[in-house]
């Protein structure tokens, strides 16, 4: 008798990878994202491609390598003999954040660099986070001798001056001046994976919304439904982005969805009058 196997779509592929804190896949989970605009993407080759990188790598290294020793050599593949870094001819170019053309180009934004060099720094054996810096993703790596900041768009190792130069326009913006000063360290704290795709969905989000691309919007405020459930912001983004292609019934699910759940909001009156408006036009 054949067996019927049913091949998982993009977003029930990205839902198994998502749903377990203590077995989040970071790699796996970001590469994954690329499938709404490659259909035909090999998700495991790209893993492999990583693979090979890391082994090139641990060549070039005595088992023995002390952590500074690591780092340095690991740097020195990533930003140097391979030329990873910052796309700053093209920034906001969706590409940016799809790990199969990073691996290609060699060029991406912040987030999708520091993804593919902390799989490489822990397949070392270096304890490499993530940390959501604001506006400027990074990374931290916890050495015997103290914690070295990375930039991952340049691989430049950052003081607590420059750190907290690039800080400044933010606290100022934020009012975290004076009497609300926060510590650095507080910016400094390692992102769980969870909210490492969250920034780069997010990221692809404004860049879609900026361009009113609704049509390539809704996908990934799908995966963003599906990795923040309670993120009641998502589904009144989503059902805005369907308002705006025609979907009226997906767009007032979404919405109602929202007014549910988000009943302390100030847009709650705003939400509600779209919502009357699609019934109307729905059913005149």
């Amino acid at each position: 008798m054949a067996l019927n196997l049913a091949v998982p779509t993009p977003l029930e592929y990205f839902r198994a990878l998502v749903q377990d804190d203590d077995h989040f896949p970071l790699l796996e989970a970001a590469a994954s994202i690329a499938q709404d605009e490659y259909p035909e993407l090999d998700v495991q080759q790209v893993l492999g491609d990583v693979d090979q990188l890391l082994a090139r790598l641990k060549r070039r290294l005595p088992q023995d390598a002390a952590p500074l020793q690591r780092l340095r050599a690991l740097n020195q593949f990533f930003f140097r003999d391979l030329s990873f870094g910052g796309n700053v001819n093209d920034y906001t170019d969706p590409d940016n954040s799809y790990l199969n053309v990073v691996l290609r180009t060699r060029r991406g934004i912040q987030i999708s660099l520091a993804v593919l060099w902390i799989e490489l720094a822990q397949g070392l054996g270096l304890h490499a986070r993530g940390v959501c810096f604001p506006g400027h993703f990074m990374i931290k790596v916890q050495l015997p001798k103290g914690q070295v900041v990375i930039d991952p768009f340049t691989g430049q190792s950052l003081s607590r001056e420059e750190l907290s130069e690039r800080l400044e326009p933010y606290k100022r913006r934020s009012g975290l001046t004076g009497d609300f000063e926060v510590p650095l360290a507080l910016y400094l704290q390692a992102a769980p994976p969870r909210d490492v795709i969250a920034r780069m969905l997010r990221n692809l989000k404004e860049i879609h919304r900026a361009q009113q691309d609704w049509q390539r919007l809704v996908p990934v405020l799908d995966r963003l439904v599906v990795l923040l459930p309670e993120s009641w912001g998502e589904w009144r983004d989503r059902g805005i982005a369907h308002a705006e292609q025609g979907h009226a019934a997906e767009a007032v699910r979404d919405l109602e969805t929202y007014l549910a759940n988000a009943r302390d909001a100030l847009d709650i009156d705003a939400v509600a009058e779209r919502v009357a408006t699609l019934r109307r036009a729905r059913n005149p």
